[in-house]
């Protein structure tokens, strides 16, 4: 499922702030574990069916924008592409110590804003899938003089299973079409 950019569709009621808060939170936990380094408890936030996926942005013409800016998921060339495995291996480089572009490893603040709530099945008070927005500043520092900043949109499904929410699929909007960073080793 590709999560695509929407306005809400949800009613705003009190069960929706009540799971917006809870949404906000589990965001700002993961932004904690990733700036911590705590990689491993990350890692348990995403689901096992995880799509983990970052599109290529192109610059085109005027009225092209919807079909054409983004590459498409499975298709063409994206800055990730990744499952659960991918990322538990991105993980396990990182931690190794001998990571070329994490040696020393970079120090890094994630900032999330603008939650929204779009979806929720089957309803907000009872949601077992969570469709959100979000937008995100992720500021990282490499050795001495290098500071990379990325800030873009978020699109993700979150599911709970027994009590427990998971990231099932993260759709990542970066607001540039040039990478600007030397890599891109930030988890976003």
């Amino acid at each position: 499922m590709d999560i695509k950019e929407h306005t809400p569709t949800i009613i705003r009621d009190d069960a929706y702030f009540r799971l917006r808060q809870e949404v906000e939170e589990f965001f700002y936990d993961e932004a904690a574990m990733l700036d911590e380094r705590r990689f491993d408890e990350w890692l348990d936030l995403m689901h096992d069916d995880i799509v983990y996926f970052m599109p290529m942005r192109r610059n085109v013409k005027f009225g092209m924008h919807q079909d054409r800016e983004d590459t498409l998921l499975e298709e063409g060339m994206s800055w990730f592409n990744e499952d659960k495995w991918t990322l538990e291996k991105r993980v396990e480089q990182i931690m190794t110590g001998v990571h070329y572009a994490e040696e020393p490893l970079s120090r890094v603040s994630h900032l999330v804003t603008n939650v929204q709530v779009t979806s929720a099945f089957p309803d907000a008070a009872n949601a077992t899938e969570i469709n959100t927005s979000c937008r995100f500043y992720i500021y990282q520092n490499r050795v001495e003089h290098e500071h990379y900043s990325f800030v873009g949109r978020r699109y993700d499904t979150l599911v709970r299973d027994g009590g427990r929410m998971q990231v099932r699929h993260r759709r990542i909007i970066l607001d540039q079409n040039v990478l600007l960073a030397k890599c891109l080793t930030a988890f976003f």
